[in-house]
């Protein structure tokens, strides 16, 4: 792996996980694919002897893991978030297969920060966590017995952006510039205060809107330049009531 790999971009962030054990395994699959960069989001017991021991050889990535208390400052930054999960959704996001996930991630980082993002052990990534991202990854695994460890679940996911990273260095890099995370969390904001102001939406009974609007423009992959243009529509709104 070269110092300009897409690997390089690309950041997994592991929510709320419960046993230690899981994030040495979880470092140790990283550093076998070429990945250094993991983030931490509230986990149960962190440093711990039982990472160390796991991690075997990747302790160097494991020293360099950065804790969060929130899920928005691990994804700060980043233009493309996915969500690896097992559960379906009410509202889901554009879904991916692991290998079709690997390679429409890879395609982003290229050029651009990206997040792949598990759930804890027992319950999985949350319906707010997945909002937070632009698309969904599915493992396909055995119905009769779909329970996969998170170790292993990103194992499976480094390995298909190992797998993924030839086919993409031979085609051609992203032209456009996707916006950024935190971007997009502030035109949701804006979005709603203006939503709220026009009546348009009742806060004491907001029901599903905010999740359906972040499904369409997630569904959208709006660019940088696309959400200041939104941005300036909003506050050309606001004078007008404010009128």
């Amino acid at each position: 792996m070269n110092p300009m790999s897409p690997l390089d971009n690309i950041r997994i962030i592991l929510s709320n996980t419960s046993h230690p054990g899981n994030i040495g395994a979880a470092v140790r699959a990283m550093k076998t694919m070429g990945l250094t960069s993991l983030c931490l989001v509230n986990p149960k017991s962190f440093p711990d002897k039982t990472a160390d021991i796991r991690a075997v050889g990747a302790r160097d990535i494991l020293n360099k893991v950065k804790v969060f208390t929130d899920i928005d400052e691990a994804l700060d930054g980043t233009m493309m978030a996915a969500a690896v999960t097992a559960r379906a959704r009410g509202l889901p996001h554009e879904t991916y297969n692991s290998r079709q996930g690997a390679e429409a991630l890879l395609d982003y980082a290229r050029e651009h920060p990206v997040a792949l993002l598990f759930g804890a052990e027992t319950a999985g990534l949350t319906t707010a966590e997945v909002s937070k991202c632009q698309m969904t990854i599915h493992i396909p695994t055995n119905p009769d017995y779909s329970s996969l460890n998170l170790a292993s679940a990103v194992q499976v996911m480094v390995y298909e952006l190992r797998m993924a990273l030839p086919e993409i260095d031979e085609e051609p890099a992203l032209t456009r510039t996707p916006a950024a995370f935190n971007e997009m969390e502030f035109f949701y904001e804006h979005l709603e205060q203006v939503m709220v102001r026009s009546e348009f939406l009742n806060p004491n009974e907001p029901k599903r809107l905010m999740q359906r609007m972040r499904r369409l423009f997630s569904r959208a992959r709006v660019e940088r330049e696309e959400v200041n243009i939104l941005r300036g529509i909003l506050t050309a709104v606001e004078k007008h009531m404010d009128k």
